[in-house]
């Protein structure tokens, strides 16, 4: 990691960190249920910074590499296979297009991982409701369950970067899982899914090594008893919250790199979706049979993006682009989103189609 990139990675972690800790501790101190209508509005206040985001790789990308030169530009290129070709002769006119392609690829990235999320989102509601958390303390588990997820994103796609840049064949290996998982997916899309609280690992695993007390206290994740720290009930649902995100993330991060092989991009689309993923998560708790069909579109999703890493280098040589990417994405995830809107669940649970 150059200067130039660990002081824009800094500064970056320090401003989504400064949002997260000012919108618990100012706008959300007292715990409470959020209803529709302020989980909407939060729900575009984190959108617009994501979209705000894309905005400046647009015209300020360059400056997270330290990019000032074709000689950068082009070293950047080869490093992370952009898919474009800059005029040598131009500097500026290389700089915009070089800072066009890095924004619609985070634009991109993020898509996937909001729209991925929401699958992720609705294992959360069943952890919630199979272990009786009080949904006024929603927001709380939530709150810190993100922050240990940016920790975990962030060794997860620094990680996976290295071992696709020294190993090319961890590429076709990460498209095989997703076209599996998409499969997956599509085939359980209409199976109840259900929570075995007793019988989870990290329930027996916190059991065994720590002292757990019986009973949940308000939002406190911690309690002290005859000189003796105990964890509470809500901080074992916080740590099966993490160890949940850590298996989606097996998902999601290397569906990004189908797009970008930028470990930068990739962990700012990351976080940028996760970042929303509360509000998202009060928002949908209230119409999550909605949209029945989104699954299979998601399903479909993994299975496009994994047949794009196995395939990548005939689609290079195709000038298949990051925007035909977005655009494929943008329709898998629209038709599937008309046809539940189109196609309702009847009462039985079938939807009318």
């Amino acid at each position: 990691m150059s200067l130039s990139e660990l002081l824009f990675f800094t500064v970056f972690i320090v401003v989504i960190l400064s949002l997260l800790i000012m919108d618990l501790g100012l706008f959300h101190k007292k715990s409470h249920i959020l209803p529709f209508k302020e989980a909407l509005l939060w729900t575009i206040i984190w959108v617009s910074f994501g979209i705000a985001f894309y905005f400046f790789l647009m015209f300020y990308g360059n400056v997270i590499h330290g990019i000032h030169s074709i000689s950068d530009i082009q070293a950047s290129i080869d490093k992370y296979e952009h898919t474009i070709t800059i005029n040598p002769s131009n500097l500026s006119e290389s700089l915009s297009i070089y800072n066009h392609n890095l924004a619609l690829e985070y634009i991109t990235g993020y898509l996937i991982e909001y729209s991925l999320s929401i699958d992720n989102i609705f294992v959360m509601i069943m952890i919630f409701i199979a272990f009786g958390v009080n949904q006024k303390y929603y927001h709380d588990v939530l709150f810190w369950g993100i922050i240990g997820a940016i920790i975990m994103r962030f060794l997860f796609i620094f990680t996976a970067s290295a071992l696709i840049q020294n190993f090319a064949w961890v590429l076709y290996v990460f498209g095989g899982f997703l076209i599996f998982t998409g499969i997956k997916m599509f085939l359980t899309r209409n199976k109840e899914e259900k929570i075995d609280t007793g019988k989870h690992p990290i329930v027996k695993f916190a059991a065994k090594h720590f002292a757990v007390f019986p009973r949940y206290i308000g939002k406190r994740f911690f309690i002290r008893r005859k000189g003796k720290r105990l964890l509470t009930p809500l901080f074992i649902v916080l740590l099966v919250i993490e160890f949940t995100d850590v298996i989606f993330a097996v998902d999601s991060v290397p569906a990004i790199f189908s797009i970008t092989k930028d470990p930068f991009v990739v962990f700012f689309s990351n976080i940028f979706a996760i970042i929303g993923l509360r509000s998202l998560f009060f928002l949908l708790i209230n119409v999550m049979n909605v949209f029945h069909y989104l699954k299979v579109g998601l399903a479909v999703l993994l299975s496009f993006i994994g047949l794009k890493m196995i395939f990548h280098h005939w689609l290079k040589e195709i000038n298949f682009t990051t925007a035909h990417s977005l655009y494929i994405i943008i329709g898998i995830l629209a038709v599937s989103i008309i046809a539940s809107l189109l196609f309702p669940i009847k009462e039985e649970g079938k939807p009318t189609i």
